[in-house]
């Protein structure tokens, strides 16, 4: 599985290209609604629509350094061992939930492109692409976590075992 590293390097890269494209978006919108009388109908779409494949397309890369948010409450009342397995226990939930979530979306990106889905708003694109960024993201996000269940086994950063 070498190929993840790589991939969500390119993925998070990406991801700050998109994050500042939508913060200029969203900037130019509301400089023009401030001085002009002109209608914004795409801007806020848009960037919702890159909002949406920054967060679930990066969400592999931030489970890889551990970066999502734990309660650590116990962790330094378990042993070493009894760390691990409540780890890897933990990851094996997540990766179940992450595996239905990304199964749903592959059936609703399926539905959308089949039915020809488009948003409800005057600009109207096409649903497909926020879809196929959640089943592709949590697709990631579920291999990822698998992973490191299984072969890395590692311990989540700022966590000391005793």
């Amino acid at each position: 599985m070498r190929f993840l590293a790589p991939l969500n390097r390119a993925i998070v890269f990406l991801s700050a290209v998109a994050l500042v494209l939508a913060s200029c978006v969203l900037t130019y919108s509301v400089v023009l609604r401030y001085f002009t009388p002109e209608p914004t109908d795409w801007q806020d779409e848009f960037s919702v629509f890159l909002l949406i494949g920054v967060t679930f397309l990066s969400a592999a890369w931030v489970h890889s350094q551990r970066g999502h948010i734990g309660i650590e409450a116990v962790a330094g009342l378990l042993s070493p061992r009894a760390n691990r397995i409540r780890f890897f226990i933990v990851d094996m939930l997540s990766a179940a939930f992450c595996a239905f979530f990304a199964w749903k979306s592959w059936t609703l990106l399926h539905e959308a492109w089949v039915e020809g889905y488009v948003s409800a708003t005057a600009w109207a694109p096409p649903l497909w692409i926020p879809y196929l960024a959640m089943a592709a993201g949590m697709t990631l996000l579920t291999l990822q976590i698998v992973v490191q269940a299984f072969v890395s086994n590692s311990v989540p950063r700022g966590t000391h075992e005793p």
